[in-house]
């Protein structure tokens, strides 16, 4: 076996990590020559490789270039002591932990609190026992084993997790992509959306499609949960509402060469809650609001379903509520659900959001809820489109302190009239 000192000319042991079964690699620090000559010799025939160290600096200058497994240290040693060794040892950067064990006498033991705190793992006293020894060093070995195997798998995880977030990312991109176009002027007026996912990935949708050239469906969805599966069951549904393939769209009927026209938003939820149970065997659901805008008359019928209620902003500022609750996607067969109708005259907007607005949390535990909302939109009423959304964004993530746990989402529908400007909030700050 390997048996060498730091006073030595002789090479230090190889400093990359033993091969699985090597023998552990003990270094026995003492100013007592005759000391560490006994311990050596035992700890060889116990088929250890064995360093030699005549005081704790020497011990460091070891440690710096190798890095034992096992350390056994007297406690009184001219120069630095055992306890204060032991604090340096544990402040090197290692790849591995080293185990480490104090020589103690018996005026010592009343002292073993200082060597615990000092980091030291495991106490002998002198003079050493060989079984003792043996015993100590493989309860040692035993601890660094499961360390090493903990070690080896933490690299596993590791190495997982980052696939996994790689994946995310790439999936993230792949969410985000669902909504493509997040400002559209349609003339009679513009529709804007926001969309930020807590985590990587999230269950909230919001969207945007035309029926026909007089109107619009704005929509948004949330999918319970949070996270992987709340995204994929989002990604599904999204077909369902979808603007670029219109003849998967279940809001649309098709009359033929590529003409279509809008059903009630109240069968648009009875059929995505039928659809929903039928093709989706999950204990997920999912809440809805949909509306539809004649761009013609602002008149707009829309359908809740379990989602926060809709909000109509007048433009003047005021706020009013619109819906009837509802039931959620995909908890009861055969739901009903209602149609409501409102109009929105010329600087009117319609705006669709998500409960993670609504039930935004402060420090103090207070939510923003209805009230807190209407307050929320009448200070923000001078601005349009995406500086809205952005202005309302900003404003949750300071009530939150930036601690938001839900996705955000939100759809806005500016309604200008006919006339195309007609109530715009930027042409009358323009004339």
């Amino acid at each position: 076996m390997t048996h060498m000192a730091a006073s030595d000319d002789a090479p230090f042991p190889d400093p990359s990590p033993p091969e699985p079964g090597a023998p552990r690699h003990v270094l026995v620090v003492d100013d007592s020559r005759m000391q560490r000559r006994i311990l050596s010799a035992q700890l060889a025939r116990s088929g250890y490789r064995v360093s030699e160290a005549a005081s704790a600096e020497e011990a460091l200058v070891i440690c710096t270039r190798t890095e034992p497994d096992i350390v056994i240290s007297d406690w009184m040693m001219t120069g630095m002591t055992g306890p204060e060794f032991c604090q340096a040892f544990r402040a090197m950067d290692r790849r591995s932990y080293g185990y480490f064990i104090l020589l103690t006498s018996k005026a010592e033991k009343t002292d073993v609190t200082h060597g615990l705190e000092s980091g030291a793992d495991d106490f002998l006293s002198k003079p050493v026992n060989g079984e003792e020894l043996r015993a100590r060093l493989s309860a040692g070995s035993r601890i660094l084993s499961m360390q090493e195997e903990l070690s080896a798998k933490n690299d596993l995880l590791r190495a997982a997790q980052d696939v996994i977030e790689r994946d995310l990312q790439e999936a993230r991109k792949l969410q985000q992509s669902l909504v493509r176009d997040r400002h559209r002027d349609f003339g009679a007026g513009v529709a804007s959306l926001m969309l930020r996912p807590t985590g990587h990935v999230g269950g909230d949708l919001v969207g945007f499609f035309p029926i026909g050239e007089t109107r619009v469906g704005l929509y948004g969805i949330d999918v319970s949960g949070h996270g992987i599966t709340s995204a994929l069951m989002m990604a599904r549904v999204a077909g369902y509402l979808s603007g670029t393939w219109p003849a998967q769209n279940i809001a649309l009927i098709s009359t033929g060469r590529d003409s279509f026209i809008s059903r009630p938003p109240a069968e648009v939820a009875r059929m995505m809650n039928d659809l929903v149970l039928e093709e989706m065997q999950t204990e997920s659901y999912l809440t809805l609001v949909y509306a539809d805008i004649d761009l013609a008359t602002g008149r707009v019928e829309l359908v809740q379903a379990g989602h926060p209620y809709p909000v109509v902003q007048r433009y003047g500022g005021q706020v009013e509520f619109l819906g009837e609750g509802g039931l959620p996607i995909g908890l009861i067969p055969g739901a009903d659900y209602a149609t409501v109708t409102t109009l929105l005259a010329p600087g009117d907007r319609l705006i669709l959001i998500s409960d993670g607005i609504t039930e935004a949390t402060n420090p103090k535990g207070a939510m923003i809820d209805q009230t807190g909302l209407a307050a929320l939109l009448r200070k923000f009423s001078s601005l349009e489109g995406p500086s809205f959304l952005d202005a309302i964004l900003w404003e949750i993530e300071d009530y939150t302190a930036g601690d938001i746990t839900d996705d955000i989402s939100a759809a806005v529908f500016e309604y200008r009239g006919p006339g195309g400007t007609q109530g715009s909030r930027k042409a009358s700050r323009d004339l």
